[in-house]
């Protein structure tokens, strides 16, 4: 697959230019370093560029072509993709810009090249990018400042910017890459193509990437559960916030989706969110680097009491485990080092410590069966020798299969050891946070590895049931549903309170004495999401009399507050006490489809925030982990002698739910809250619940 993009024999440059600075230039002479590869520029007004025969058409060249790069302004685009179908090219670069990116015509240009290309079956990479390099075949078929070296590192960028940052900052320290992608705006081939390129290319062992958006979530999120079994995956994704997803839509037209979609789908999917490009880039050089830890047991060793304090903090704070020493290792220790130094975790082998002392106290601490990891510091003391202790750690880094990360602290004078480390492909972290930091993804992807992932159970449902709810409420020109759509909860099994709705006061009074006192009752209106704040519930009413003068009140206050919401009547529902009240949410994302919500519901759940996300279908497990994520899980498990909660309820709640969203792509937004849990046993009741359907 894509075997020809990436080591193509014949590879065309259309537009092609003469002028030193041009990027048909840069472009050519870029193809032209590499080996392997016969290179053949196209452009109609001259005969040759750097010593080659210049074609004036593709169409004239008599070899195949397997690759044309694209570097003529967009309008001309649409002519050049044709007459790259019209001579069987199957694979295309499309480096130019001022498409979907730029404005509304650029947009039609891109849709035009689009339908070109499928209608000759070929892959396009772009428009709108920097271009593709594979070290292992040395092509570089980009305008980028310098050729990457050979690693085993696979980077796709949406941002052709963040690619020559990228190959820069590698170009200094000496990290290599298998294949570099600038994405562009992915018309054609996109991020998933490439990362299940990746997960059968034996070059690549690391998978990095920097998104705007993805073009299939839910395709995505497949793609990248497979390839997270086998290798690592790290992506930072920008538009984060509304200012940023703006800055997205206006740079490569990505639609930015939500945040909290994307952090949940990379979560469920195995990948590694980076948060910002140094991250990225600081994961990417460890897997690239290092053997996977078999847990989160941390060593630290220092020649700085204060250094290795703030990395002990920094540990803790991300949820590694600073590990107790067996005490052979302390015996071992104190066998060397000096009777001042600290033996425990971290190891002080003090200021004016040596390569050997260092050698010494790293041996014994890898072979502790309570060592998953190590942080080694070096801090430049008068008398310390950090290029003799680089050596000395290079050495035992090289033959070890714990990882050691390094942090060589400080600037000019660590400048020597730190050069040493880079020749041999070592990272140096400049602080011991971002060594941490490391060091933990690491310890992630071990447990991302063995995960296993079961598809969701279906449950039976009565979708008939379900399905004339919504078509009544389309049918009725209704797209916002509220507690009058209790029969769609019941008809996916979720247990509802006992409830009854009333047009007017005499049919409320009925219905609150069928029903049986103490009763709640709250007003029905499509206009109305939150009912506390226009005095639209009336909790504990115990008599006809409490019935009365409450639906008074409420009818007055909603007048008051709201004078132009159509109210459609009451509902009277049986007051439940003694449990919890959770919210159980969906709001459909534009990439990824169904994002669920689980927090702590009532009143309160937009003032404290404390919810998790995960996106649709899930199963038993994910469920239970969107339960068990939020802050206050702990009031729900139980706390000082409290019975717990029923989680088992609320897990079989999340699944129904899962699945009812997963079976009605009409339904765009769903919420009970409150859902009111009991203790333990007792089961869930849902109390309210709105949704909103598609209005096409």
């Amino acid at each position: 697959m894509l075997d020809k993009l990436f080591d193509p024999d014949v590879i065309a440059v259309i537009g092609a230019s003469r002028t030193e600075g041009k990027v048909g230039h840069a472009v050519l002479k870029n193809l032209l370093q590499g080996a392997g590869h016969k290179v053949i520029p196209i452009n109609p007004n001259v005969t040759e560029i750097l010593g080659l025969k210049c074609y004036a058409d593709v169409l004239d060249v008599p070899e195949k072509i397997d690759l044309a790069v694209i570097v003529v302004p967009a309008a001309a685009v649409p002519s050049a993709m044709e007459k790259c179908g019209q001579a069987h090219i199957s694979y295309v670069v499309v480096i130019s810009a001022g498409f979907k990116e730029a404005s509304l015509e650029g947009a039609r240009l891109e849709r035009e090249i689009t339908a070109i290309a499928g209608k000759y079956g070929i892959r396009m990479v772009g428009p709108n990018c920097l271009g593709i390099i594979d070290t292992s075949s040395s092509l570089n078929a980009s305008f980028a400042a310098s050729m990457a070296f050979p690693g085993n590192i696979a980077m796709m960028s949406q941002s052709g910017a963040i690619c020559t940052v990228t190959l820069d900052w590698a170009d200094r320290t000496g990290v290599g890459f298998s294949k570099f992608i600038s994405l562009g705006n992915k018309a054609d081939l996109a991020e998933n193509d490439f990362l299940e390129l990746f997960r059968k290319d034996d070059s690549t062992a690391v998978i990095a990437a920097y998104l705007e958006g993805v073009k299939d979530g839910p395709r995505f999120m497949d793609v990248a559960r497979n390839v997270t079994r086998e290798k690592p995956v790290i992506i930072v994704k920008s538009g984060r916030t509304a200012v940023g997803s703006r800055a997205v839509s206006s740079h490569t037209g990505t639609l930015a989706g939500s945040d909290a979609a994307y952090t949940a789908a990379f979560r469920q999917s195995g990948v590694i969110r980076a948060d910002s490009l140094e991250e990225m880039l600081d994961y990417s050089r460890a897997f690239s680097t290092y053997p996977l830890p078999r847990g989160k047991k941390v060593a630290i060793l220092t020649n700085a009491g204060g250094l290795g304090i703030l990395t002990a903090d920094a540990c803790h704070s991300i949820g590694l485990s600073i590990t107790s020493f067996e005490e052979e290792t302390i015996t071992k220790l104190r066998q060397k080092l000096p009777e001042a130094a600290g033996l425990y975790n971290p190891v002080d082998v003090l200021g004016d410590a040596g390569p050997q002392l260092y050698e010494h106290a790293l041996e014994v601490l890898l072979a502790d069966p309570n060592v998953d990891g190590i942080i080694v510091l070096v801090s430049p003391q008068a008398m310390t020798d950090v290029p003799a202790i680089a050596k000395s750690l290079i050495k035992i880094i090289k033959t070890s299969d714990k990882p050691i990360l390094c942090n060589l602290a400080g600037g000019t004078r660590i400048a020597a050891g730190e050069e040493l480390l880079n020749k041999h492909s070592i990272p140096n972290y400049p602080s011991s946070e971002r060594a941490v930091a490391s060091l933990k993804a690491l310890c992630d992807y071990s447990s991302i590895k063995v995960k296993e992932h079961t598809a969701p159970v279906t449950i039976p449902v009565n979708r008939e049931a379900a399905q004339k709810i919504i078509d009544d409420a389309i049918a009725s020109g209704r797209r916002t549903l509220g507690l009058e759509s209790m029969g769609l909860l019941k008809a996916y099994g979720i247990p509802v309170v006992r409830s009854r709705m009333a047009g007017n006061l005499p049919e409320a009074i009925a219905v609150c004495e069928e029903i049986g006192y103490p009763v709640v009752m709250k007003i029905i209106s499509p206009d109305i999401s939150h009912k506390t704040d226009v005095g639209g519930i009336k909790l504990n009413l115990r008599n006809a009399e409490d019935v009365e003068r409450a639906y008074l009140t409420m009818m007055s206050d909603v007048k008051h507050y709201m004078p132009n919401a159509h109210i459609t009547g009451v509902q009277v529902q049986q007051m439940v006490t003694g449990g919890k009240e959770v919210i159980i949410g969906m709001d459909r994302d534009p990439q990824f489809g169904p994002l669920l919500m689980f927090g702590l519901g009532g009143v309160y759940v937009e003032f404290l925030k404390d919810v998790s996300f995960a996106v649709a279908p899930i199963n038993d497990k994910e469920a239970q982990h969107m339960i068990a994520s939020i802050k206050t899980y702990p009031l729900i498990a139980g706390v000082r002698g409290e019975t717990p909660s029923d989680i088992k309820a609320m897990i079989d709640t999340l699944l129904k739910v899962s699945q009812l969203v997963m079976d009605f792509p009409f339904l765009t937004e769903f919420e009970i809250n409150p859902l009111m849990v009991m203790p333990e046993g007792k089961g869930c009741l849902a109390m309210d619940v709105r949704m909103t359907l598609r209005k096409e």
